[in-house]
């Protein structure tokens, strides 16, 4: 039941409910849907900044339905079922050596915890379209094309919800003709759930000091197509992993190709950031891929029909924040569950967000600015925790090389199953880790072919991705010499890290100058997180705006 909505004179409008949940992916609508569930007379609210329920979800997904079967225990039998419609069939793993030769691994060798019979090829976006009906359904508002600008506190410096973002700004600051004012949203307890490297989840890590206890968070990029294919090249629910090539050797990453229903690839790239040399192009790593005939046999008769990019956490058990605040929480990716060993976290962000709606519906009398610790004790003693600590020192083993980590997930995997006494952590910040221009390797990479293999914004084109241009910008450069030194000293890598083609340094009179395109951003957070000097920060641009994910 909404509580009130108020609006003072020369003030914003303000609406009250009992729980804020920041992000409609599945950790938030897991949290809403479970509070309903459990209370039905509690209000409950999703903000979305996306345009759509899942048009900015992009994930894999090859998903493991462990938390779905707890939140849903008869999907199986409901009239209308989650979009689970593709079983994995086959299960293959291959170390891929050059452009040409490869050795697959055994399935008897796979360790328990990455095979992936039981599981499922989702669109995760398709399932939160499917898990927003669900909420609605069962009394939950949901905002979308509405974004979290900042955060509410109080008198006391406790969060007690979160302000709107206008819409109508034009760039220079002033109001256009659409101009919409946005509003104050407060809650007894507002739930953060924004996925990896979310903006007021970061602010928030960084007020109350969340991860003074524990280990910077670490991330990759994943970069995925969809393809369509002729039935003779699909084989529904075959499931391929790959290490190796085209990356080198210290280069952590790896490949995923899954075939789902009804005749698509759900293909893709995820490069660790931590690499180290500033001419390495992920998106180029990505289309030289193709060209591996392990890849190039499922698609070279298809037609790609989607592109996207997004970080995700590779941090595991030791970057785990502290997982409470006053007046909220966080779940999902904005907390880092996700499992690299496993390539998974979907299962994770669900029942992350569970717990928390668990915690919030059994404290009696819930006031606003609460610290509900009890929250984080109950992801201690879940199956999250249990899952992450097993593969805890799985990352850490590949800072060495791919062999280095292969040899260690094989141990982990059949005999120390977790148990081993040491920890393996890294310390690189990506940022950081990167050779000067002098010192590192030139890469070429070949020219696209237009039919396997695509230009950058050619690709761009098939991910939706649309920006009101007449908007102040959201990319902001908060170290005027960031842009210098990082072409003095690398050669400028955020015009080869970027997977849209944001960043360009081009020739003027007084030499060459940063020249930012944020209207191709599809805020993926790389630049965020990978951008020598930390010169850039992005923040929140109009609601509505960005990729358009659906179906991936």
């Amino acid at each position: 039941m909404l509580k009130k909505i108020t609006r003072y004179f020369f003030s914003r409008e303000k609406i009250q409910y009992d729980v804020l949940i920041v992000g409609a992916g599945p950790a938030g609508l897991s949290a809403a849907i479970r509070i309903k569930e459990l209370d039905p007379n509690k209000s409950v609210v999703v903000i979305e900044k996306s345009g759509s329920l899942g048009g900015h979800i992009l994930s894999g997904n090859c998903f493991q339905p462990t938390a779905i079967n707890e939140l849903f225990p008869n999907w199986e039998k409901m009239e209308n079922k989650p979009p689970l419609d593709t079983p994995v069939t086959e299960d293959h793993f291959h170390i891929l050596w050059n452009e040409k030769l490869s050795f697959q691994i055994p399935h008897m060798f796979y360790p328990s915890t990455i095979r992936n019979h039981g599981n499922y090829v989702i669109s995760l976006g398709d399932l939160c379209v499917w898990m927003g009906e669900q909420a609605q359904a069962l009394g939950v508002d949901i905002f979308t094309s509405t974004s979290g600008a900042r955060v509410i506190f109080d008198e006391k410096d406790r969060v007690i919800g979160v302000a709107t973002g206008d819409l109508g700004i034009g760039k220079n600051g002033e109001k256009k003709s659409n101009y919409q004012e946005g509003i104050d949203i407060e809650a007894n307890q507002t739930i953060l759930c924004e996925g990896a490297r979310g903006s007021i989840s970061e602010r928030v890590i960084e007020k109350y000091n969340l991860r003074k206890d524990c280990e910077p968070q670490s991330y990759g990029i994943g970069l995925k197509e969809v393809w369509e294919v002729p039935s003779e090249d699909f084989i529904s629910g075959l499931v391929q992993h790959t290490v190796g090539w085209p990356l080198c050797r210290n280069t952590y990453g790896g490949s995923f190709l899954y075939h789902k229903n009804s005749n698509q690839i759900h293909l893709g790239l995820v490069v660790g950031l931590d690499y180290e040399n500033p001419n390495l192009n992920p998106y180029q790593e990505f289309q030289n891929l193709k060209r591996h005939p392990k890849i190039k046999r499922y698609i070279k008769n298809g037609t790609c029909i989607s592109y996207g990019a997004r970080v995700l956490n590779e941090g595991g058990y030791f970057s785990i924040p502290k997982l409470t605040f006053p007046g909220g929480m966080l779940a999902g990716c904005s907390a880092g569950f996700l499992n690299v060993m496993k390539i998974k976290g979907s299962h994770n962000a669900m029942k992350s967000g569970m717990l928390a709606a668990e915690t919030i519906c059994a404290k009696q009398n819930l006031e606003p600015g609460q610290e509900l610790i009890e929250y984080e004790n109950a992801i201690k003693q879940s199956w999250i925790y249990d899952e992450l600590y097993r593969s805890r020192n799985f990352k850490g083993s590949f800072q060495y090389n791919i062999y280095s980590g292969l040899f260690y997930g094989a141990f982990d995997g059949f005999i120390s199953k977790g148990r081993e006494p040491w920890n393996i952590k890294s310390h690189v910040k990506e940022s950081e880790s990167y050779l000067t221009k002098d010192k590192a390797p030139q890469i070429k990479y070949e020219k696209p072919d237009g039919k396997l293999t695509f230009d950058l914004l050619d690709n761009l084109t098939r991910s939706g991705t649309n920006h009101e241009h007449d908007q102040p910008p959201h990319l902001k450069v908060i170290k005027e010499s960031g842009p210098k030194q990082s072409l003095d000293l690398y050669d400028g890598p955020e015009q080869r890290f970027c997977p849209a083609k944001v960043y360009e340094f081009i020739d003027t009179k007084e030499g060459k100058k940063l020249q930012i395109n944020a209207q191709n951003c599809l805020h993926c957070k790389t630049c965020d997180i990978k951008m020598p000097k930390d010169y850039i920060r992005w923040t929140i641009p109009e609601a509505g705006g960005g990729p358009n994910y659906s179906g991936m």
